[in-house]
């Protein structure tokens, strides 16, 4: 690391102001904070000794974000090679899981550092570090037959739209990852969901199986008709809760696995980087919405609605969604209160989209986008209220 050190301290005056490489020194700043300790220090009290800085809080996301990237790729595999009827071991599994799923995210890395850097270079300042989670985020949410250049445009518009033209990391109001998700299931829904993406995913081997039905879970529960019961939905399209909950369902790619998005978040929350609150509460209002979904069932209802809470946590992408993009320290509320009041109505919209809208049985999307737009009014709210109370309690 000394050499590291003494090779950037080197080069640093080309880069800084009045050197040769003036113009390009976003490039040189994000290597640099990339790979040492930032030098930037406090000159007077109080002082705070922390080594942490966004940089540090990014990478801890994604190595949070490891256990749903790994097994989403294993997953992948596993899924074509049963749909092609092939033994499907470890090693198999993870090949042709690689095979389709480390393009999407080299891609989506690409283009969107891309436009970061030419971001960062026009407006001159630092290389934003917010797209080390974005990068990794948007592809997990993408099935993994996702065509690359579909991955590139959605990209570019979850960055360029979804944050830069509102400033850059910080200045969005949402979540990036997930306006570039929503961009490509409205431009693009045939590739985004469907049977069509689950049997083209047997193209990894040549072929496509006739008669392998590729519907995900929250598509067969959709399917079911006026009076069924969503459990015997499921369970006639060979669906288990464990399956469900260990990830062995089709899906996008990090996002089948409950237990995965669980071990993510116990990472955020023994770190202090994802709110404890925020995911308790999302939790909290998709059991009780769901719960009064059930009670209001009848004999004509759609499936869905008789669809119980363990179910909706273990289909579809809520864990992950609740785990990764609803705790996003930016598009999030800020105060306690509100992150309770936040996240209890991102599980109530979920489950009401999900049950209420036959043409859209996923709902976490544009719970949690349509609940980002009113964080800061929550936020509002909640300060106006407390300095209320502090009036009133020293009136007197």
């Amino acid at each position: 690391m000394k050499f590291i050190e003494t090779l950037l301290d080197k080069v640093r005056p080309l880069f800084e102001e009045g050197g040769k490489l003036e113009k390009h020194y976003p490039g040189f700043e994000a290597i640099d904070t990339f790979l040492m300790t930032p030098p930037d220090r406090t000159k007077g009290a109080p002082h705070v000794r922390d080594p942490i800085d966004m940089k540090r809080v990014m990478v801890t996301v994604i190595f949070a974000l490891l256990p749903c990237t790994l097994f989403g790729m294993y997953n992948a595999g596993y899924q074509a090679l049963i749909a092609r009827g092939m033994d499907t071991d470890i090693g198999s599994c993870f090949y042709w899981g690689a095979y389709l799923v480390l393009p999407i995210i080299l891609t989506s890395y690409a283009v969107g550092g891309a436009w970061e850097g030419l971001f960062a270079m026009v407006r001159r300042h630092e290389i934003n570090e917010g797209f080390l989670v974005t990068g990794i985020l948007f592809p997990l949410t993408l099935p993994p037959t996702c065509p690359l250049w579909m991955v590139a445009l959605g990209v570019t518009f979850g960055v360029v739209i979804g944050k830069e033209v509102f400033g850059g990391t910080g200045m969005n109001i949402l979540n990036p990852a997930l306006t570039a998700r929503a961009f490509v299931f409205f431009a693009y829904p045939a590739n985004m969901s469907g049977d069509r993406v689950w049997s083209d995913i047997n193209k990894v081997t040549g072929d496509v199986v006739d008669g392998y039905s590729g519907a995900t879970p929250l598509l067969a529960t959709d399917r079911g008709g006026a009076g069924e019961l969503a459990v015997d939905t499921l369970a006639d399209a060979s669906f288990s809760w464990g399956n469900s909950f260990l990830g062995f369902i089709p899906g996008s790619i990090g996002e089948t696995s409950t237990l995965c998005c669980l071990i993510g978040a116990a990472i955020l929350i023994v770190t202090g980087i994802g709110s404890w609150r925020i995911m308790a509460a999302c939790v909290i209002g998709m059991v009780g919405m769901s719960s009064v979904m059930n009670l209001l069932a009848g004999e004509a209802s759609n499936a869905f609605l008789t669809l119980p809470p363990w179910w909706h946590v273990v289909v579809g992408g809520f864990a992950f969604g609740t785990v990764f993009m609803a705790t996003d320290p930016v598009s999030a509320p800020a105060t306690e209160k509100a992150k309770w009041i936040y996240g209890i109505l991102i599980g109530i919209l979920a489950v009401l989209i999900r049950t209420i809208n036959p043409a859209y049985p996923e709902g976490v999307m544009l719970s949690i986008l349509f609940m980002n737009v009113f964080a800061p009014m929550i936020d509002h709210f909640v300060i106006a209220a407390n300095i209320k109370r502090r009036m009133l309690r020293y009136a007197g």
